[in-house]
């Protein structure tokens, strides 16, 4: 299983994601699902990659392969006209990926290759964007009502993100808050595990970073999750009694 998320902010983008791709009990692994292609001063473009780890391996294998020599590449990563072109070549990679290995497979299944992709970045002369990419090759973009999106195991995560996130955030603020939301999913799922990458998008920048990877004893994570484990702690305890009855 995996968890990642990404998020628009005024000051750009942010992204975050575990690395545990097993969790069997005695078989645990780990892989970078943080993908970056960039041409400084161009575009800059974030993957984020979750489900079948064959399928993501091959897509990302394959947009990288037609990125080496863009200019005798068609299609290519860094020849797309606008994010929404590239969001459509990521798709249609994908989906042939996806294809391919369901055609070869001698007992497929509806989900034995299923992989979902969030894409963000920005290419010169337009904003920052971000896309939800599904295994089908189509694709939803974040707006002002959906700002962030999560692929892997979501629902843990995800209150903490829809009752604190606010677009202006500096990039400390929305690491805190997706801090938080992973330290949640953590609790309740072993299936995803440290360590935590991120990596941040400054707007107009077309450089992809700061890059940083969470350890299991790195002392801000920690801090993080005891902080927030005292804060809940207190704000229960602060909640008004119920009245209840002996017939109740």
């Amino acid at each position: 299983m995996t968890y990642c998320v990404a998020m628009m902010l005024d000051r750009g983008l942010i992204f975050m994601s575990d690395t545990r791709t097993n969790a069997g009990v005695d078989d645990v692994s780990r892989v970078k699902k943080v993908h970056t292609f960039e041409m400084p001063g161009e575009r800059s473009m974030v993957l984020l990659s979750s489900g079948n780890l064959a399928t993501t391996q091959a897509a990302i294998g394959l947009l990288e392969e037609r990125s080496k020599a863009p200019d005798d590449r068609d299609p290519s990563i860094f020849r797309t006209q606008s994010m929404f072109q590239t969001a459509k070549l990521v798709g249609e990679t994908l989906n042939e990926v996806v294809t391919n290995m369901r055609i070869h497979d001698d007992q497929p299944t509806a989900h034995a290759f299923s992989a979902t992709l969030i894409l963000g970045g920005q290419i010169a002369g337009s904003e920052p964007r971000l896309f939800l990419i599904y295994p089908e090759g189509n694709f939803i973009e974040a707006k002002s009502d959906n700002p962030f999106f999560q692929i892997g195991e979501i629902k843990y995560g995800r209150p903490i993100l829809s009752r604190a996130y606010e677009q202006q955030m500096d990039f400390a603020e929305a690491a805190k808050l997706m801090l938080i939301s992973f330290d949640s999913t953590l609790r309740s799922n072993l299936s995803v595990g440290l360590p935590i990458d991120m990596v941040i998008y400054n707007k107009d920048s077309f450089q992809i970073g700061p890059f940083r990877r969470f350890e299991e004893h790195d002392a801000d994570f920690r801090a993080i999750s005891l902080g927030w484990s005292d804060a809940l702690k207190h704000a229960f305890a602060r909640l008004p009694d119920l009245t209840i009855t002996a017939d109740q």
